[in-house]
């Protein structure tokens, strides 16, 4: 038998501890309201609406293999901007959502690169390893977090980097850093793409939390925008789960930036050719949802409205939480809360302070010690900062 999975065997465990007036669960990467319920965005309402009552050409025939046209060109202009579907030297190909798309560009690398290592920050998100070695990829690791700061270990990633053998590929969090938060700043990230650029390596983005950050859609794509500015070769995986709250629509995009429109072309028909032999074709409903959205100007300002309320609600967790620890415990550093960005927080707890917190609090976490900050209602901080405060001084 294998092992539950950490993230969906935590919520198997959760939803059967039966204390419903104290348990947490800061484990899964999706947004929840205050009142910790699911969050369907009143664009996407809209857009089903729409595509439901107003679409008499709606069909269920299978979509095109790289996925439905229009959303292709929309999640293009996502991530790159406005007009970036004009760029001969972009290949898009829709795919299940970010873990889809990882796959099927490890797939690729597989073929085309072959005997090439990729290297994955430590930590990092914990599929990303299940998804490059069942390809058979070789996994290795950079540098990234250093315990004792509660920040990047910028001078190791460098190092680490820089003795990567040419050819390499690269696993870069394009933003919002799962597990830990942290980011680079964006002179470090122009460190990162000099050495790419150097020693020849490929830089392969999970973008899995754009707006996240900021609130901001193009601030936050600002480091794959940057590669592409100095004409690195790199390629994506993009995701709509999060900042759309499409998480069962499995709805993403492998897209890369090539030297030339022939290589994209070349690209995106081995994308083809190896997608048509995994899923054979793309789900239609999410991808349709995402055009509609994108499609229409009211929309899309509505929906960036609503990111920016989701990353605000975030934020005002991460303060509050900060302010009880503080208020508790003043002796100590709790910057570290503040200063991580996106939906996580790494806070360093060791597995058996993990455990203890779930057995006697009934707080549920990763056992790295990785907060989902959207599962924490602001009601919720000072039980959860009491908590951690136990922990700390006790176990």
């Amino acid at each position: 038998m294998q092992p539950l999975d950490p993230v969906f065997g935590l919520n198997e465990a959760f939803a059967a501890d039966s204390n419903h007036a104290l348990k947490l669960n800061l484990g899964v990467g999706a947004y929840r309201t205050e009142e910790l319920q699911p969050y369907v965005l009143n664009v996407v309402k809209e857009a089903e609406r729409r595509i439901v009552v107003e679409r008499s050409d709606i069909n269920k025939e299978y979509l095109p293999i790289d996925g439905l046209p229009e959303f292709r060109k929309a999640a293009a202009e996502v991530l790159w901007g406005r007009e970036a579907w004009k760029d001969p030297r972009i290949a898009v190909i829709q795919s299940i959502s970010g873990t889809g798309s990882l796959r099927l560009g490890a797939e690729f690398f597989t073929r085309f690169m072959p005997g090439k290592s990729i290297f994955i920050s430590n930590p990092t998100w914990a599929n990303h390893r299940n998804i490059f070695e069942d390809a058979s990829m070789k996994v290795e690791e950079y540098r990234y977090w250093d315990p004792s700061s509660k920040s990047l270990d910028i001078s190791g990633m460098l190092e680490d980097l820089r003795s990567a053998p040419e050819g390499s590929i690269i696993l870069l969090h394009a933003c919002a850093h799962n597990p830990t938060g942290v980011d680079p700043t964006p002179h470090q990230w122009r460190q990162v793409a000099d050495i790419v650029r150097k020693n020849n390596l490929f830089p392969f983005f999970d973008i899995a939390y754009q707006g996240f950050v900021s609130g901001d859609l193009d601030k936050d794509a600002y480091v794959p925008r940057l590669f592409k500015d100095m004409d690195i070769e790199l390629v994506a995986a993009q995701s709509f789960a999060k900042n759309l709250g499409l998480y069962s629509e499995r709805i993403g995009t492998l897209q890369f930036f090539l030297a030339d429109g022939e290589t994209a072309s070349r690209v995106q028909s081995q994308c083809k050719r190896i997608g048509r032999a995994i899923y054979s074709n793309p789900p239609a409903h999410g991808a349709r949802v995402v055009a509609e959205v994108l499609g229409d100007e009211q929309l899309r300002h509505e929906w960036e409205r609503e990111i920016k309320t989701m990353a605000s609600r975030i934020l005002e967790v991460r303060s509050a939480l900060s302010k009880c620890l503080n208020d508790l415990a003043p002796d100590r550093d709790w910057g570290y809360i503040t200063e991580q960005k996106g939906m996580f927080t790494y806070t360093g707890l060791t597995e058996k302070q993990v455990a203890y917190l779930r057995n006697h609090y009934h707080i549920y976490m990763m056992k790295s010690g990785r907060i989902s900050m959207a599962g924490l209602p602001i009601s919720k901080a000072e039980y959860l900062a009491k908590a951690i405060l136990d922990v700390i001084n006790n176990v």
